[in-house]
């Protein structure tokens, strides 16, 4: 039974607040600003506060592998950073109980300029180990980064796989009781992130305490002993893993129920969707993304149906159209009809999606905006890895290689 000499981690009324700076005015070029500026030089934007957390109360016992879910922008990276010490919280307090080796972003912690060699060294210092506790563990950190060729290279030059695979290194082998592992780790391939969950499931085994942030759930499920569940910045759920998970889901695929998700229905409502369901919250980006679903009859008979579905992006671009006549689908008359449609493709970019699904006759019966919505894990399924922030322009992303001749590929 756990008790207050075993805890790790204690949080009480944590809060953090940032101000977003807005104008009321709205400028579409940089000379109608400048101008603006000039004819008001003293004026000040205002100030909106944003709370990225609020009234977070939850302990950890050493030991524990603590899973942290939730949508993107629910407060996930913000409270590792807090816990980190890297930010300050607005209100409330942590309490730790050990020393903290954190993996937030790629090269947190590294000096550019630096070797990779120097970096361990640097990295463990200010872990607050000696040079003999970081040089007992040198040659096994060098070996499961994989970058032995490249150690006396200074790591601005590393891609951003090897920074992450050495920076993983670094913060699981040296001695800190508490080890920050946030979704950074989708920067490694496959192979990289495997060697990755199960030297932290040996971490877990020696009684260090892990906090892990993932947009997978397998690896949630098969990591995490339990879990918590941010959303808007507070404690949605605590407790067991497959708990958050199913609360997870309920969060990111109900349909709303208040006057804005009636605006966004149209149709006889001789038939009507129940709801639809993604078979996973987060889909990867190259797997089949299911959906299943319920539809009740509430009016006439009606003979042959026609069911449509589409993928919707954020900035409201339909992507994807199933329609499913084309799969030789024509729904009869039935009191209640369930089902599932799949999209094998497209391969779609990290981030959030809504689906829209609508039913067809001789005219409209029911057209539901957001039916559900899913993500897409910012794992990517390429052999090797670019700033996320690079695939932000495209609408899709692409499954193909590139080949020079008579050059190989690494």
């Amino acid at each position: 039974m756990p008790t207050s000499s075993n805890l790790a981690i204690q949080v009480r009324g944590l809060g953090k607040k940032y101000l977003v700076a807005r104008t009321k005015e709205k400028h579409t070029t940089l000379a109608e600003a400048a101008l603006s500026k000039a004819k008001n030089p003293l004026k000040r934007n205002e100030r909106d506060e944003f709370w990225a957390l609020r009234d977070l109360d939850f302990d950890v016992f050493k030991g524990d592998v603590l899973g942290i879910i939730g949508r993107n922008g629910a407060g996930k990276s913000t409270l590792l950073k807090v816990m980190s010490q890297i930010t300050e919280p607005t209100t409330g307090e942590i309490r730790l109980w050990g020393r903290v080796g954190s993996l937030l972003e790629v090269g947190t912690g590294f000096h550019p300029e630096l070797t990779g060699r120097e970096n361990i060294y640097l990295n463990g210092a200010i872990l607050g180990m000696s040079k003999r506790d970081i040089q007992s563990q040198f040659d096994q950190i060098v070996a499961f980064s994989g970058v032995e060729k490249f150690l006396e290279t200074p790591v601005k030059r590393y891609s951003s796989g090897m920074y992450v695979r050495l920076a993983f290194a670094v913060a699981a082998h040296l001695s800190s009781e508490i080890l920050v592992v946030d979704e950074v780790l989708a920067v490694g391939d496959a192979e990289f992130q495997r060697k990755c969950l199960g030297k932290m499931q040996d971490v877990a085994q020696t009684g260090r305490t892990v906090l892990f942030v993932s947009h997978s759930m397998q690896a949630v499920s098969r990591l995490c002993s339990r879990a918590i569940v941010l959303n808007n910045g507070m404690v949605d759920f605590q407790g067991g893993v497959k708990e958050a998970v199913d609360r997870y889901i309920r969060l990111g695929t109900s349909p709303d129920d208040d006057e804005t998700s009636l605006k966004r229905r149209h149709g006889s409502g001789h038939y009507r969707f129940d709801w639809v369901r993604p078979a996973l919250p987060v889909f990867a980006t190259d797997e089949a993304k299911e959906f299943r679903f319920s539809i009740t009859r509430q009016g006439d008979n009606l003979s042959r149906l026609i069911l449509w579905a589409d993928i919707v992006s954020e900035n409201e671009q339909i992507i994807a159209h199933l329609d499913s006549r084309l799969d030789g689908v024509h729904p009869r008359d039935a009191e209640k009809l369930t089902g599932a449609f799949t999209f094998s493709t497209p391969w779609l970019k990290p981030g959030r999606y809504r689906v829209d699904v609508t039913i067809r006759s001789n005219g409209l019966i029911d057209h539901l905006e957001g039916a559900c919505w899913f993500e897409i894990s910012p794992v990517l399924p390429y052999r090797h890895t670019v700033q996320l922030y690079e695939m932000n322009k495209p609408l899709v992303l692409a499954d193909g290689t590139w080949r020079v001749d008579g050059q190989p590929n690494e």
